[in-house]
């Protein structure tokens, strides 16, 4: 790892906890309707985000291009380059690194799914990218999700899938993966602790509540995991600010979820 990846993962590492706790507005064709839901209001969705102070904000290149310029320097900047549903309707790399480079970013993130027919196109996208990042020192957040096509290509979280992702991850050479919580504490914990590289979770699966979300968080902390990257379960679950401070709370202070959640007043 040169000097300029270092000095790009340590800004999304800037907590002192070691941890990292990022805000995902990145979620594009993936989610159909834009009328409705935490993302209808994308630019006030990242006001709200922003405001519970996150250490970075993954977001498609577009949108950066557009919204990023008020924030610049309040929070690290990772661009989704990564375009998919989960039924492969639509698959397409959207950002390069050096497009990453352009916008000022601290890192590309490549979302994919794994399984199915098209696995190896998507694998290729990671390898590919690691490849021509290379040569500007941008690092490769991998967003790994497993599907189930005997459930229509359902996006899932066992033990053995998140294994898999994980796998993959570390495997294509990328800097850090990013994968969903098994929901299973040992099976989590082995599959981090074989990982030489760092593992924070995804926001998802979709929780009821926002301390069933941030209970997921907790408990992959202990097992090891370096923090979180939020989407639907920060502003999927009314106020985002607060949301956001509460996740900052388990995460960069080792409060309990209930203790969070009352202290950030959500």
């Amino acid at each position: 790892m040169g000097l300029g990846t270092k000095i790009r993962l340590s800004r999304l590492f800037s907590n002192p906890s070691g941890n990292l706790f990022g805000g995902a507005v990145d979620h594009f064709v993936g989610y159909g309707n834009v009328r409705e839901g935490g993302l209808a209001d994308l630019p006030g969705a990242l006001r709200r985000v922003m405001a519970g102070g996150p250490d970075y904000v993954s977001i498609q290149p577009g949108a950066a291009r557009h919204l990023w310029s008020d924030y610049a320097g309040k929070a690290a900047l990772v661009i989704q380059a990564g375009c998919f549903t989960a039924d492969d309707r639509i698959r397409q790399l959207i950002a390069t690194p050096e497009d990453a480079v352009r916008y000022g970013a601290d890192a590309l993130a490549v979302a994919i799914p794994v399984r199915g027919n098209t696995e190896g196109e998507y694998i290729r996208w990671l390898t590919d990218t690691v490849n021509a990042a290379a040569r500007f020192e941008m690092p490769v957040i991998a967003h790994i999700y497993p599907r189930d096509f005997a459930d229509g290509g359902k996006i899932v979280f066992t033990p053995d899938e998140i294994a898999y992702a994980v796998r993959i991850g570390y495997e294509t050479g990328v800097d850090l993966v990013k994968v969903g919580y098994t929901g299973d504490f040992e099976s989590f914990r082995e599959t981090v602790a074989t990982c030489p590289i760092p593992v924070v979770i995804a926001g998802g699966p979709k929780t009821d509540t926002l301390l069933g979300a941030l209970q997921q968080a907790s408990d992959a902390l202990r097992a090891g995991a370096r923090g979180a990257v939020v989407g639907r379960n920060l502003w999927g679950h009314g106020d985002a600010t607060k949301a956001a401070q509460a996740f900052k709370l388990v995460i960069h202070a080792g409060m309990r979820p209930e203790e969070a959640l009352a202290a950030a007043g959500a």
